[in-house]
């Protein structure tokens, strides 16, 4: 007990140096078990949003590409796929089609144009508001609202696919009529529209006013207006029913689809349906994609694991020097104790008591600090998924 006193009494008058050493030891300890947390937990989250999506149909070629833009809504765009190809599964009757339009983007987040179905399919939840039912309309991540400050009664503006187009995409304003509850995957950092929405951003249905009005006649400038008709920037009431698509319903694109098979043997027979590489559309499994480049990126796990057990080893060896020179400089004052009476298996007590009193307040802040990772790990994961989407 005696030896446990004097050891807090020396390091509370050494605060300094005792307060470095315990944040690097915590440091060593915190940093190798919140990696293995972060990297468990994104191997389960990737898997996991692989294995919830049975089936996924779109133009052959990369299937990575197809994959990420259809399950993580990133950046990659595959071939469209023509709508012939959602009927052809309705018609089938061995699963439900949902397509994905993820071509266009807001204020940095994926517009993700979609069907009521996808809402089911994930198991979608509000906060606030309601789901889609005009065209136009748009329902946000968690993740949109919070960044962005958004929610209800406020628009968000699409960005235009090429500033140089003039001739092709219009920004569309969409109004924000429902927040979905948080799910920690990459529908946080989405923003949903009706893929019809997305065709009107795309510039396959547009709405239309006359340009020439009694009020410009009656002042004589109706010469200023050189076209019959422009396009709308906003879907009103007043204008919704003018909003028409140019072209076979068929033939509109989609960047992937959904399918989710009644059950086995119907996944069975559609796969077996696109197996033919001369189809230009393909039907693959996400969770298989998504475990071969899992087991892609782990494989580099092994080599992080070499390099920092041997920073760790080398940091602890650092402070195993840097607490052997402290006693050395120490060596007149164990000496003098020695001289005073104490014996030698106190005075190893008292030294062996601060270093274990530096382990004990190491180690505590460490657990606290990895207790806090593995709390958020799963909230932070997405995040970062949405993000490097």
């Amino acid at each position: 007990m005696n030896a446990l006193y004097l050891a807090f009494a020396y390091l509370r008058y050494h605060w300094a140096r005792s307060l470095v050493l315990v944040l690097v030891t915590a440091l060593i300890l915190f940093v190798p078990v919140a990696t293995q947390t972060l990297l468990s937990t994104s191997e389960r989250a990737l898997v996991a949003r692989g294995e919830a999506t049975p089936l996924l149909l779109g133009s052959r070629g990369s299937q990575l590409d197809l994959t990420m833009a259809a399950l993580y809504f990133s950046e990659e765009r595959p071939d469209p796929i023509p709508m012939h190809e959602v009927e052809t599964v309705w018609d089938s009757g061995l699963g439900i089609p949902i397509p994905v339009h993820t071509a266009f983007s807001s204020s940095g987040f994926r517009i993700v144009g979609t069907t009521l179905d996808y809402f089911d399919f994930r198991a979608l939840e509000f906060t606030d508001g309601r789901g889609l039912l005009l065209l136009g309309d748009a329902v946000i991540g968690a993740d949109v609202a919070a960044t962005l400050g958004k929610g209800l009664g406020d628009t968000l503006v699409s960005a235009p696919e090429n500033l140089f187009d003039l001739d092709g995409v219009y920004p569309l304003e969409m109004p924000i009529v429902g927040v979905l509850a948080r799910t920690n995957t990459p529908d946080d950092a989405a923003i949903f529209v009706d893929i019809k929405t997305a065709w009107v951003i795309q510039g396959i249905g547009h709405g239309h006013e006359d340009v020439v009005t009694a009020d410009q006649v009656a002042a004589g400038t109706a010469a200023l207006a050189n076209a019959a008709v422009v396009q709308y920037q906003r879907i009103t009431p007043e204008n919704i029913d003018s909003f028409h698509f140019h072209g076979s319903q068929d033939d509109f694109p989609a960047s992937a689809v959904i399918v989710v098979p009644n059950d086995t043997r119907s996944g069975t027979i559609l796969k077996g349906r696109y197996l033919d590489t001369e189809n230009p559309s393909q039907l693959i499994e996400p969770a298989g994609v998504i475990q071969g480049l899992v087991d892609r990126i782990f494989r580099i796990k092994a080599l992080l694991d070499v390099v920092t057990a041997i920073i760790a080893i080398a940091a602890l060896a650092a402070i195993a020097l840097a607490v052997f020179l402290s006693y050395r400089l120490r060596a007149r004052e164990i000496a003098t104790a020695v001289k005073l009476g104490a014996r030698r298996g106190m005075v190893l007590r008292l030294l062996s008591a601060e270093t274990v009193t530096l382990l004990l307040c190491a180690s505590g802040i460490a657990a606290v600090a990895a207790a806090i990772v593995s709390k958020n790990a799963e909230g932070w994961v997405g995040w970062l998924l949405a993000l490097g989407a």
